[in-house]
């Protein structure tokens, strides 16, 4: 090949070859170096985040190439918003970025161009603050599904809107309409969205209703339902949903929610709030309010106990599961602590007590977490030690919102609805 001049971004090409099969391959030479040179020039590899825990509803990003390493100052602030009180989380597609918060008794559903934090649309509705031993304001995240996003608040007013626009396309009130009895502390589970079918963890063993005209498909029983969001997988050539129910796991069909397993889970306060995590065979389980986590092996649809203990008991926090390593939250009287179990025994590797009762997430082999008074972390997610590569504090306030890193950016709140976007794109 002949020589090539590398001035900058620029390439000067040598005088092209008289022969037209040596021009052909100079020339196909130089494209090849200049895709090389534009790989090499972008390597994040962008995602969206477009429901509560991610596309793969485990809290775990397939985002990579991002940012992890920042200043003391933290990484760039692109922008920031008041979005009222609340614990919602923020879910990102299509360009744009969603959650809820509450103000005078109103809800109120955000929609924000993602890089820039523009209002694109807003919908509010009557709604109580409803604070009860905290501060109150929406606990479920946005769910988006293609051009709608489905939304829940405490109280039971579901909501299906044009993305886009906002646009009320159905609404549904599960309280009143489907029967489901509020529990305690509100409805907090967001929507899972299967198929053509909405699923949401309302009454004894959870609902569905059509995606597109909001019409009820089945519903169990209106007792009472738990706090965490349903969680769909596959099973032997076929499809399920675990649902964390006030007392208990009840693995469901979504086309029709008849059971298929049940394991009993009865907690103090019947606060079932964190997923399950299902690895193929296995369900990892955890609650707070004294009682822990266990593990489960699933053989001809008969769950069993593997290991039981009260070493991560999990109040808030979903868990993250990594390499044969739970990541949690720790929530006991003394004071929380992030921990790290090993997933086969259960035992304790290590405990780290700066976290606080905060939240966590995992991209790119790193966790992400923001601590209960608003320090952003990233750090290896090892089984020896919490070994931090950043932290910064970026929010104040009560913290207990996990979250949400999407397209070289990572969002944030804090419980009074301070609302940063930060810039770990690494351009």
């Amino acid at each position: 090949m002949e020589r090539l001049t590398w001035l900058g971004p620029c390439i000067t090409y040598p005088p092209m070859s008289k022969s037209p099969v040596k021009a052909r391959s100079l020339l196909r030479d130089c494209f090849g170096i200049v895709a090389l040179i534009l790989l090499s020039a972008s390597t994040l590899s962008a995602d969206d985040w477009n429901r509560w825990r991610g596309p793969s509803l485990n809290g775990i990003s397939r985002e990579t190439g991002w940012q992890c390493q920042w200043p003391d100052s933290g990484p760039k602030r692109l922008w920031k918003a008041s979005i009222g009180t609340g614990f919602s989380s923020i879910t990102v597609s299509r360009g744009r970025a969603y959650t809820m918060g509450n103000a005078s008794d109103t809800d109120t559903i955000w929609c924000f161009d993602a890089t820039n934090g523009t209002v694109l649309w807003k919908h509010s509705y009557p709604a109580p603050l409803d604070p009860h031993y905290y501060e109150g304001g929406p606990s479920a995240t946005p769910t988006v599904d293609g051009d709608r996003v489905f939304t829940m608040s405490k109280k039971g007013d579901l909501f299906c809107l044009d993305a886009a626009t906002g646009k009320v396309i159905w609404s549904k009130h599960v309280h009143t309409d489907l029967g489901a009895e509020i529990p305690t502390w509100g409805f907090a589970a967001s929507a899972l969205v299967e198929g053509d079918s909405l699923i949401l963890n309302v009454g004894s063993a959870g609902a569905a209703l059509d995606k597109k005209t909001g019409a009820v498909i089945w519903k169990s029983s209106p007792g009472p339902c738990g706090y965490a969001t349903p969680v769909a997988f596959d099973s032997g050539g076929r499809r399920l949903v675990a649902i964390m129910s006030f007392r208990s796991l009840e693995v469901i069909r979504p086309a029709d929610g008849k059971q298929v397993w049940s394991y009993p889970w009865k907690t103090e306060y019947d606060i079932n709030a964190s997923d399950p995590i299902v690895l193929g065979d296995r369900v990892f389980i955890s609650s707070g309010c004294g009682h822990g986590a266990a593990l489960l092996k699933v053989s001809n649809n008969q769950p069993s106990l593997v290991w039981q203990n009260q070493e991560l008991q999990t109040h808030i926090c979903s868990c993250i599961a990594w390499q044969e390593y739970v990541f949690g939250v720790h929530d006991k009287s003394e004071g929380s602590e992030l921990r790290c179990l090993a997933l086969d025994t259960g035992e304790v590797k290590w405990a780290n007590a700066d976290f606080g009762k905060g939240s966590l997430m995992l991209a790119d082999g790193k966790i992400i977490g923001m601590s209960d008074k608003g320090e952003l972390i990233v750090a290896e997610p090892t089984s020896k030690e919490f070994h931090v590569i950043s932290r910064a504090q970026v929010l104040g306030g009560k913290c207990w919102t996990v979250p949400t890193l999407a397209n070289g950016r990572i969002y944030c709140r804090n419980a009074r609805g301070d609302l940063a976007c930060f810039d770990v794109s690494g351009k």
